[in-house]
């Protein structure tokens, strides 16, 4: 599992977390699925999405990047609309998938993170 150095492991003052600290060997990598994020949300849910959108933007840009160490928790919340697979054989379930953002949903969802 490739741990991605400087990504932070957490949102600030919350135990809402970006990154894993060890992969799990005898189940293998939780699955990433798209979640439903609905209106209702609490706000520290929404701060969330924002600061791993803002994390993942900062860390990876346009380019694809591997799940790695990444939360499959957290990326599930965007998986599907601003963080979709970057290949055909996408597997939900590897730390070595590829993903990508997609930037033109990405700034329509979260225009604050690309306006710094």
């Amino acid at each position: 599992m490739e741990k991605h150095r400087g990504f932070p492991g957490r949102l600030p003052s919350s135990d809402l977390q970006f990154t894993i600290r060890h992969a799990n060997h005898k189940k293998g990598a939780s699955p990433i699925i798209a979640r439903e994020r609905f209106r209702d949300r609490a706000p520290i849910d929404r701060a969330a999405d924002r600061a791993f959108m803002k994390a993942l933007w900062e860390h990876f840009g346009e380019e694809p990047f591997v799940r790695g160490n990444l939360d499959a928790g957290r990326l599930s919340w965007l998986f599907g609309r601003e963080v979709v697979a970057a290949e055909q054989d996408f597997d939900p379930e590897s730390y070595d998938a590829l993903l990508r953002i997609d930037v033109a949903r990405a700034r329509a969802s979260f225009p604050e993170v690309f306006e710094e």
